[in-house]
């Protein structure tokens, strides 16, 4: 995979992380041109999969959530978001619509499903007792499209 520029961050699973992670994303993609609705998405996404790992992956715990975004050739964004929380015994099911884990915070259950439509690609790789990563692409618009 040739990369063009990358960041790569930790940061404490806080809630009050996770606009901090969407900031830093948005800053670092901001290079590559994304349209307003393009970047909208990516944070969005990026939201989605930080939030996850803090109310799913760490139940109330704390620990860690690293972050790397990449620039790749023909407009790509890369971002993987990992964390050595809980994880999940069930990724297909975990990815269903409306499925939660935390029904009596109110959670809709639609993470995963607002990741996948604001991203070309996603993928989710969990191991139970070892944390979830999430994997997410985007082929940005080519320039003046």
């Amino acid at each position: 995979m040739e990369i063009l520029n990358e960041i790569k961050f930790s940061m404490p699973s806080l809630s009050v992380n996770e606009s901090s992670a969407r900031a830093a994303v948005s800053s670092f993609i901001v290079q590559a041109d994304p349209t307003v609705e393009e970047l909208s998405d990516i944070r969005t996404a990026v939201s989605e999969a930080v939030t996850n790992s803090i109310v799913h992956g760490y139940r109330g715990t704390q620990g860690r959530i690293d972050i790397i975004v990449r620039l790749l050739p023909e407009r790509e964004i890369y971002i993987r978001i990992k964390d050595t929380g809980c994880g999940i015994s069930d990724v297909k099911q975990a990815m269903t619509p409306l499925f939660t884990t935390a029904p009596e915070e109110e959670r809709s259950g639609l993470g995963f499903s607002v990741m996948e439509s604001f991203m070309d690609r996603l993928s989710v790789k969990s191991s139970v007792g070892k944390g979830t990563t999430v994997t997410m692409r985007k082929r940005l618009a080519p320039h003046g499209g």
